[in-house]
């Protein structure tokens, strides 16, 4: 987990609001599961495991909540599905951006965490004034290994 469940307690304090078992099994599911884009639906049956009394409806309210307090990211990945992921923390409040490769063939989604954009952010603030906040970024193509099975297949049908 790239935050300790002190600091998820501590963060929801300094909100105002309520620790309770969901908001923190919620945390939990996100933070364990950073390698995957969750649906609400898929956090709800990794927390039922845990916690088989949860409601969806709990679920979507406190991924809700979550959001508005910035602890988790909404994301699209054009499959017509919501889905969130754990921000990633490092010294505190500080982000640090990560971008998706989607294959067009699977549909599998990397996650890619070289940020080449800090430079354009400077670039944009120095000349419009304009100060970014957050990026997303989306790169669409095809994973190595669909590339290497539609080159096999064309090497085939010769």
């Amino acid at each position: 987990m790239s935050i300790s469940k002190e600091k998820f307690k501590e963060m929801l304090r300094e909100k105002g609001l309520k620790v309770t078992n969901q908001r923190l099994l919620v945390l939990e599911v996100l933070a364990d599961h950073q390698d995957k884009h969750l649906t609400a639906e898929d956090i709800y049956e990794l927390v039922k495991e845990d916690y088989p009394e949860i409601g969806l409806a709990t679920i979507y309210r406190t991924v809700q909540l979550l959001l508005e307090m910035q602890l988790v990211d909404r994301i699209s990945l054009d499959d017509g599905c919501v889905r969130y992921e754990i921000g990633e923390f490092f010294d505190g409040e500080e982000r640090h951006h990560h971008h998706h490769l989607i294959c067009r063939t699977c549909g599998q989604v990397f996650p890619f965490k070289n940020d080449l954009l800090d430079e354009l952010e400077s670039h944009i603030e120095q000349t419009t004034g304009f100060h970014v906040l957050d990026h997303e970024l989306k790169f669409y193509g095809q994973c190595k290994k669909c590339r290497k099975k539609a080159s096999t297949e064309k090497h085939v049908e010769v």
